[in-house]
């Protein structure tokens, strides 16, 4: 029971932070570039729009309505105005989400639903991260959150899943903070102050 709670709470934490990391986004600013090779703002947020949307129905053990198709949203195809209503979604299925652990379904995989919301919560965090660096705004990484992500992300993240979703890890110089340090595992560059 405790393990579903603390990841239903890790995914509401890393909700918040990708909501405020978009607070600048703009239609004007979809085209940016992100730290995502090959994509840009609109892209990155229509991703995390998606994913919020396949994590909302995990949650909620299957969808109560029938699932929009990706990049589908509710205002004609705005990203941001899709990310946000999938992250109302998704906040109302963690909500609803009763104690208990289960397995859930993925793709073609079946996982424990607190591993879930953990993998999700370190997509949209590091996903929440790229928006904010998108939109010119850096915003660090809370620090409970990158705490408690940190140790858990070479876990789900290994050398042979990396390939094709994450850039290789970053070095960078000195002693960072733990938010740093889990964007530069995800094979970002900080641009925020975070030396220790």
């Amino acid at each position: 029971m405790a393990a579903l709670t603390r990841g239903l709470w890790l995914l509401r934490s890393a909700v918040g932070y990708a909501l405020a990391a978009s607070g600048s986004a703009s239609s004007a600013r979809l085209a940016a570039p992100t730290p995502c090779a090959g994509w840009d703002l609109g892209i990155l947020l229509a991703h995390v729009a998606d994913s919020m949307g396949v994590l909302s129905e995990a949650i909620a053990a299957g969808p109560a309505a029938p699932a929009q198709p990706p990049g589908a949203g509710p205002s004609g195809g705005d990203p941001l105005a899709m990310l946000r209503c999938r992250a109302a979604g998704l906040l109302a299925a963690c909500a609803k989400a009763g104690p208990d652990e289960r397995l859930v379904v993925i793709g073609d995989r079946w996982l424990p639903a607190s591993m879930t919301a953990v993998a999700g919560a370190l997509e949209i965090t590091v996903h929440g991260w790229d928006i904010a660096a998108s939109c010119g705004r850096p915003r660090p990484v809370p620090p409970g959150l990158a705490a408690v992500l940190l140790p858990i992300a070479p876990l789900l993240v290994t050398p042979a899943t990396r390939r094709g979703l994450f850039a290789d890890p970053v070095r960078v110089p000195g002693r960072l903070v733990p938010g740093d340090q889990l964007v530069a595992f995800f094979g970002r560059r900080p641009r925020t102050p975070g030396a220790a």
